[in-house]
């Protein structure tokens, strides 16, 4: 007697269950259905939208293709123009630069070279110039003083003393 009592108590509760389940399954349909109306309405209006706009970016595409790729080429050429231009530069640069420094060893050399001209020369003047000179003088000097010691030591005596002391 239990035994038929809880076989209908387990077909009443399973029986709840599937209507459960059913209600459940029931409202995801409707739910997934209203979803899938909003996400038609929204592809169709992504695609009256999108499509026009892809097609018109796809045309510019199109049509600007040659510009773009005659810019390119340009901007290639032009850069190759330039490196050369500036290896050019480069190149005249450096020559000219050893050129300057070449230009300034040999006037550096010229200016070491006159320098030791003008010692030298100063050198050979002083020796056969100027010492003889100074040579001269200081003998003509002396000689002057011995003349004029000589004469005025005879007509004035009181003054020789005097004179004396001031060579002196």
């Amino acid at each position: 007697m239990n035994s038929p009592v809880y076989v209908n108590i387990f077909i009443i509760v399973a029986a709840i269950a599937i209507v459960v389940q059913s209600g459940i399954l029931i409202a995801l349909f409707v739910a997934f259905k209203k979803s899938s109306q909003r996400m038609e309405t929204l592809a169709t209006e992504i695609h009256q939208r999108a499509i026009p706009t892809l097609d018109a970016a796809h045309g510019l595409l199109v049509t600007s293709r040659p510009k773009i790729e005659t810019i390119v080429d340009n901007l290639a050429s032009a850069s190759t123009t330039v490196r050369g231009q500036v290896e050019r530069l480069e190149t005249t640069l450096d020559d000219v630069i050893d050129r300057t420094r070449l230009q300034v060893i040999r006037a550096d050399e010229l200016v070491t070279r006159t320098m030791d001209k003008v010692e030298e020369t100063t050198e050979v003047v002083q020796r056969t110039v100027i010492s003889p000179v100074r040579m001269a003088s200081g003998f003509l000097q002396g000689l002057s003083t011995g003349i004029g010691v000589l004469f005025h030591r005879g007509r004035q005596p009181g003054n020789g003393s005097s004179r004396d002391e001031m060579f002196i």
